[in-house]
């Protein structure tokens, strides 16, 4: 099997927010919440609780952004 990026979603208070996703992103993102699940053995009600963890992983490792904001 695969190994996902995201582990299990941390259980946080929700935050709102309204976003915009094209039809084939959305559909990815239920797929990802299915199959995290299924690894995980946590159910993801809402795949768009994915979007922020998601978010911070790629911030947290995007070594671009990690060097420009060193930068004076």
């Amino acid at each position: 099997m695969a190994k996902l990026k995201l582990g299990p979603i941390a259980d946080d208070k929700p935050v709102k927010v309204t976003v915009e996703l094209p039809a084939q992103l959305h559909r990815d993102l239920i797929a990802y919440a299915e199959i995290l699940a299924r690894e995980s053995g946590q159910s993801v009600a809402d795949p768009v609780r994915l979007i922020v963890p998601m978010l911070d992983r790629f911030i947290a490792t995007d070594r671009g952004f990690a060097k420009a904001r060193r930068l004076p």
